[in-house]
């Protein structure tokens, strides 16, 4: 054994992107994560090969267990069920500052922002924008066939649709329809925002929505909001009237385990952003790892698989 090299860091991109926890308590036993439910049965995790642990309802965590998800940078998410709202998130202290650098880059950069911009018009709507447009002309297009969209899934599930309208002070006033919407929206911002997180990206840097603290978040939530949680608050709208928030999060809830849509969204983040056709900036010689090897000794191999 002591013949044995150390375990070399796992890559961020070689890692299983996310693991949702709940009911239980994540400690550290042996140097790796431990899920210990009720009943005492243990859940050994992978030190080291999970970028990110979306912590759901039920779920209580050690002070160790946070010590070692900074040490390998493995991102901790507190979230509601199946990731429909975000509530806090840990930064790893293996975290690096190449993807966030990218980032700011394509944004600050006009010509690499508007092709960044016309790659998300491009997914969204399924065909090239038009020619010679600005960032602001594409977004009034985009308003137009947004409105256009609404009212033609209105009309398929029979739902009586006037606009996009609601008072955030005056919730319950509200047509059934907005409020609807309003939910399911909000549930695809949490996954959204736990995405980009996990992905090491920063949500207040945005590309069509700007000068806001989610504005990435609504920029790439708009990207799926069509093809996941509008046809599902349309859906509720047009059969439910009591506790019509409550089933809509639970609709998305169980929409977005069967889609798997939180795997999806990283790779999407990684197209949009890859259509500014900047070089991603090298990771600094100085950075820390994202994962360490064991002085002591290498334990068990299965804690580092």
């Amino acid at each position: 054994m002591n013949g044995l090299p150390p375990p070399k860091p796992i890559m961020m991109k070689e890692r299983v992107s996310m693991l949702f926890l709940e009911y239980g308590e994540l400690d550290v036993l042996d140097g790796a994560f431990v899920l210990i439910d009720k009943n005492g049965v243990r859940t050994a995790i992978p030190v080291g090969s999970v970028a990110c642990l979306m912590l759901q309802p039920g779920t209580r965590v050690s002070h160790a267990a946070v010590v070692l998800a900074s040490r390998v940078g493995t991102l901790l998410v507190w979230v509601g069920e199946g990731g429909v709202r975000l509530y806090a998130a840990g930064q790893p202290g293996g975290a690096r500052a190449d993807r966030l650098l990218y980032q700011a880059k394509l944004a600050l950069d006009d010509t690499a922002r508007l092709k960044v911009v016309r790659k998300m018009y491009h997914i969204r709507f399924g065909e090239e924008p038009p020619l010679r447009r600005s960032i602001e002309q594409l977004r009034g297009i985009e308003g137009a066939r947004v409105r256009n969209m609404y009212q033609m899934l209105a009309g398929q599930y029979g739902v009586n649709w006037n606009r996009r309208n609601y008072d955030t002070e005056k919730w319950d006033i509200g047509d059934i329809p907005n409020r609807c919407l309003s939910a399911a929206t909000s549930c695809l911002y949490g996954v959204c925002e736990a995405a980009i997180l996990a992905a090491g990206y920063a949500p207040a840097i945005g590309f069509i929505h700007t000068g806001k603290p989610q504005s990435f978040v609504y920029d790439i939530a708009d990207v799926f909001k069509f093809q996941t949680v509008v046809p599902i608050a349309f859906k509720i709208a047009a059969k439910e009237h009591t506790d019509i928030e409550r089933k809509v999060r639970l609709a998305c809830r169980d929409a977005f385990r069967e889609w798997r849509v939180m795997h999806d969204i990283i790779p999407f983040i990684e197209e949009i952003l890859a259509a500014g056709e900047m070089e991603k900036p090298a990771p600094h010689e100085e950075a820390m790892p994202v994962a360490i090897p064991n002085e002591e000794g290498v334990g068990d191999a299965g804690h580092r698989s």
